[in-house]
């Protein structure tokens, strides 16, 4: 069918995304778009930084304005104007203007609905009180921007310790804020696996901000002139600032008033164009369920880069072009203070859940070569299919280089490739950048060790339930006695450091299964091959070392057999 008259529900990333697409792909097309707030299009994944002074000047946050829009594209941009029916027989629009109140219809011969999603707010007492704030849009900033100025709070409680609400608590801390995070789960960024959630737990500790974790928001309070937080473990926190960032659902009232098939992950659901089940109404952003391609299953992908995406092929969709959207890996990073830390594709616990037994590996390498100044450590974790070596998911955390190593774990694992074949990418190498051994190159290499026999990895967590189950085993502990004064050895380990154990060999059992760890795991990689090939029948490896174990050990000792 010609289309005349394309009609668009929501700015932002996915419904500008659209606006400007489809103005590409026609000059003839008549395009109307309907944003809510008051601005069309912003940078939403900036706003913590605005708060924090970062990002210093409001209009930097601004992507365009309805009148460039109008100007650059010809698209008649109507903010502050809400569509608040789809009557789909008819083909029209019901939209009501939010300044006078007044309602106006508008035909259409394709629709696209990008009305994003909106903050959850815990049924709790106090939740409304006017200190009390979300994070979403740019009028929220404002609000939370003018508290700031006005009221100059001097504690902050952010409810919530996932993407927004550590972004937000880091910018609140470095605002000068005494800030702390109450989170309901064990730890901060849930999509990290425990082990690597810990090491973000210690930095943000040590930056001075305060953790409740376990700990769920009971009720807001005014207390003394000022709030109060409770949590179900009536603990009681003075704040003159509580920001919620606890999750978001996507905007899907009005398509499932309309009739249109909501998937079963909560959001609007597509085909690979962007397609609802009305073939004439397209939708992308927060609003719609997504694929994840390492399972294939429906998820939500609440994420500016795939709202642009997504937008994008709605809008030369919406026109009759055949733009395929095929998923998403999942690919998360986030800056907390000194640290970066992303992720894409499974977490192991994840894996797990999706009934893979799965592979995992951890390398700790600098960022670029070691020689060169500046060079920063990374902690690196893999997830592949053990059987088969297919890369599942990877999770990096470090002070420089993380951005780069993730993209190519995230690229690796859109193209279904192993494990073993990371170690054939030909990547960008120069000291300032890399070493001559990338890190992703190391964890290919790593995982190849494992795939031709030169070492059995164990994970902490099955280190942990072996011990606990009383399996007879041979726990030894590589390190130097120097190391043995600053982190004590696991309970029950023997201690021969990597440079003696060939003259141990004859006080071991090379029948009993034997399980060797070091700092963060080559030096243990170099024991295991050394009582491999002395016909030690079952040997492993902590993987990743005492870097990677986050259980008890015995206390540091300076007196440990040489």
């Amino acid at each position: 069918m010609e289309v005349k008259k394309l009609v668009i529900v929501g700015g932002v990333a996915g419904g500008a995304s659209a606006a400007a697409k489809a103005r590409r792909c026609s000059e003839d097309v008549e395009i109307i778009m309907y944003e809510k707030g008051p601005d069309i299009s912003y940078a939403n994944c900036g706003l913590p930084y605005y708060l924090s002074g970062v990002i210093q000047h409001r209009e930097d946050l601004l992507i365009t304005t309805a009148e460039f829009f109008r100007h650059r594209f010809r698209v008649d941009a109507r903010p502050r104007t809400e569509v608040i029916q789809i009557d789909r027989p008819r083909k029209r629009v019901v939209a009501k203007n939010l300044n006078t109140g007044q309602l106006e219809e508008e035909t259409y011969d394709r629709l696209i609905l990008a009305p994003g999603s909106h903050p959850i707010m815990p049924p709790v007492a106090g939740i409304d009180l006017p200190f009390v704030y979300t994070l979403k849009t740019l009028e929220d900033t404002d609000r939370i921007f003018a508290y700031l100025k006005e009221k100059e709070p001097r504690r902050a409680v952010v409810v919530g310790g996932g993407l927004i609400g550590v972004e937000a608590m880091e910018n609140l801390a470095l605002k000068g804020l005494d800030t702390t995070v109450v989170e309901l789960a064990p730890q901060l960024l849930t999509f990290l696996d425990w082990e690597l959630a810990e090491k973000v737990r210690w930095h943000v500790r040590n930056k001075g901000v305060n953790l409740c974790l376990s700990e769920g928001l009971k009720s807001v309070e005014k207390h003394n002139g000022t709030g109060l937080v409770r949590t179900d473990k009536d603990r009681e926190i003075p704040a003159d600032l509580v920001l919620v960032a606890v999750g978001i659902r996507p905007n899907v009232d009005l398509a499932r008033d309309a009739g249109l098939e909501i998937g079963s992950s909560g959001g609007i659901k597509v085909n690979e164009f962007m397609q609802t089940s009305d073939p004439d109404i397209f939708a992308a952003g927060d609003c719609i369920e997504t694929t994840n391609l390492v399972t294939n299953k429906p998820v939500l992908t609440p994420m500016g880069s795939a709202a642009n995406k997504e937008g994008r092929a709605a809008g030369a969709n919406a026109l009759g072009r055949r733009i395929a959207i095929k998923g998403f890996t999942g690919t998360i990073i986030v800056k907390v203070f000194d640290l970066t830390v992303a992720k894409t594709g499974l977490s192991e616990d994840e894996a797990v859940a999706e009934g893979f037994s799965p592979l995992v590996l951890y390398v700790q390498p600098g960022h670029h070569a070691g020689y060169f100044p500046g060079s920063k450590p990374l902690s690196i974790k893999t997830v592949s299919e053990r059987d088969s070596g297919r890369l599942l998911g990877a999770q990096v955390i470090g002070e420089e280089g993380v951005d780069k190593r993730i993209d190519v774990f995230a690229t690796a694992i859109y193209h279904q490739m192993s494990l073993e074949d990371l170690l054939n990418l030909d990547l960008a190498y120069a000291p300032p950048y890399s070493a001559a051994k990338d890190p992703v190159i190391v964890a290919g290499a790593v995982g190849q060790n494992y795939y031709q026999g030169d070492w059995n990895p164990i994970s902490p967590r099955e280190l942990k339930d072996k011990m606990q189950s009383g399996e007879p085993l041979t726990l030894i502990d590589v390190r130097t006695k120097l190391e043995l004064t600053k982190v004590g050895p696991i309970p029950g380990a023997v201690h021969i450091p990597i440079d003696l154990l060939r003259r141990r060999l004859q006080n071991l059992d090379p029948e009993k299964e034997t399980i060797l760890y070091c700092a963060q795991g080559l030096r243990s990689y170099l024991g295991n091959r050394i009582l491999a090939m002395n016909s030690f029948k079952k040997v492993r490896t902590l993987s990743g070392g005492l870097d990677t174990w986050t259980y008890e050990t015995e206390p540091p000792t300076a007196d440990s057999a040489p």
